[in-house]
């Protein structure tokens, strides 16, 4: 199938877990890594969308404090994950790093950044509880994330 995620067999997989999804060169050789940050267990377990969503806008401004490379945080529609993109950067344990640093950020957080309806599409269903709930939870299981694979 045409997209990478399709191919993958998520019986077989163990979140959480951080595995580079893709690699795309554009034409002037700029290359886009696409990383599957995966929290939950796919058809087992999701995460709800007011904590889903308010990490999403937690981790997509807190994680440009960390790296200039950052393209795009953008979740799952699966509500199990987030694909973080990134470019001409391919240093994996940079990206764990990057990805555990704004994970930490979240969890000193007071509010949720650009949650007002100027801002954001969808202000009501926001709770910076339930998103640094889920950043505890990852971060509880950092040693796991490069175990794909159960």
């Amino acid at each position: 199938m045409n997209v990478e995620s399709f191919n993958l067999d998520h019986t077989k997989v163990k979140a959480p877990y951080v595995r580079l999804a893709d690699i795309k060169t554009g034409e002037n050789g700029d290359r886009i890594h696409k990383y599957d940050l995966r929290i939950c267990q796919p058809n087992k377990e999701h995460m709800e969308m007011p904590a889903l969503h308010s990490l999403e806008h937690l981790m997509a401004e807190l994680s440009r404090n960390h790296s200039d490379k950052v393209v795009d945080i953008s979740p799952m529609g699966c509500q199990t994950g987030f694909y973080v993109a990134m470019i001409n950067h391919d240093d994996y344990d940079d990206v764990l790093r990057l990805i555990a640093n704004t994970l930490e950020d979240v969890l000193t957080a007071t509010d949720v950044p650009a949650c007002n309806e100027v801002q954001c599409g969808w202000a009501a269903s926001h709770s910076l509880e339930g998103a640094q709930q889920l950043a505890r939870q990852l971060l509880a299981k950092r040693g796991e994330w490069d175990q794909v694979f159960a």
